[in-house]
């Protein structure tokens, strides 16, 4: 049982998800629409081992791998886990193992779902087959899961030219992590900090440095650090970039500049987007101060704040 976190320390449920959009080479495109004919399709390398999923290049040698063959739909179960509480977006919603499957043909495993009534009705050699989604669209979700069935290995994959209608040439592939974040001491006070509209960072006993945000132990040194040190308000840009791609769910128009941004007093430097200037205005040295959010929890960006640039001699170490 893990420890019950002090009563004021900070936790919050976060979401992190990018949904990644990629483009298919020949082999991946045959696989992927190939399941959505339920056709399962391998690669053979130089040395005559099938691999599935296939890949284009042989992890062994780098020898590019166009040698495509299909596989059963049947397999053999080389090793397993028991999911007794599926998630969100898991292939199935019921209790069910994680199976590594090696199909009739291939000399690699393939990962998947098992639908079992239990763990007791799973074992590292049984027999399965594959269950096809009901609508298939090609994607590895075209395989709903496996499910247990006896039957006799077959062992010679058959040649296929990988050629099928209308392939699929792009997959979307979503990522997503869902967790409770809890920041502890260090970070607990720097955030109630910010509610008060002040940036707090800790003192290393050791090399003096100061931590902003804290992390509540030097990197370096490996020691504790306890000392608050307030910081700021103004800092200094060291370096920046400006970004011309527009994120989703953000409303900031583009081109608009992200930048490092060295807190007076902070012994290293922190993100923070650049607002009030024109982007192709932004430069090293500028000096800058907060513009706080909306409900004051913290800084919305940074705007220049009148002062002379910084010299360079005073941030260099900060890049």
């Amino acid at each position: 049982m893990s420890p019950t976190p002090a009563p004021d320390t900070l936790r919050a449920p976060l979401v992190v998800e990018f949904p990644f959009t990629r483009s298919l080479g020949p082999v991946q495109s045959a696989f992927l629409t190939g399941l959505r004919e339920r056709t399962v399709l391998g690669v053979r390398t130089g040395t005559g081992t099938v691999l599935v999923p296939p890949v284009e290049y042989d992890p062994e040698t780098a020898e590019e791998l166009r040698d495509l063959v299909e596989l059963g739909t049947t397999g053999t179960v080389t090793t397993w886990a028991w999911n007794p509480e599926p998630r969100t977006g898991q292939p199935l919603s019921t209790p069910f193992a994680w199976v590594l499957v090696r199909l009739d043909g291939a000399d690699t495993a393939l990962l998947h779902a098992l639908d079992a009534p239990g763990p007791e009705a799973v074992r590292t050699g049984m027999r399965v087959r594959i269950r096809w989604a009901a609508e298939r669209t090609g994607a590895i979700t075209d395989i709903a899961c496996f499910e247990p069935y006896e039957s006799v290995p077959a062992n010679e994959p058959r040649p296929h030219d990988g050629t099928f209608a209308d392939p699929v040439t792009g997959i979307v592939a979503p990522a997503r992590l869902d967790y409770t974040y809890s920041p502890g001491r260090a970070q607990t006070a720097y955030l109630h900090a910010l509610g008060d509209n002040r940036t707090v960072g800790e003192r290393c006993p050791s090399c003096a440095k100061v931590y902003v945000p804290p992390r509540g132990a030097c990197p370096t040194c490996g020691v504790a650090t306890t000392e608050q040190v307030e910081v700021g308000p103004r800092g200094t840009v060291t370096t920046y970039c400006i970004v011309n791609i527009k994120a989703r769910n953000l409303d900031i128009e583009v081109p608009y500049v992200y930048a490092h941004i060295a807190l007076d007093g902070a012994g290293l430097a922190l993100h923070g987007r650049i607002g009030g200037i024109p982007y192709d205005q932004v430069r090293m040295g500028l000096r800058v101060e907060p513009v706080w959010s909306e409900d004051g929890r913290y800084p919305d960006h940074y705007r220049p704040s009148g002062e002379p640039d910084a010299d360079y001699d005073t941030y260099k170490e900060l890049l």
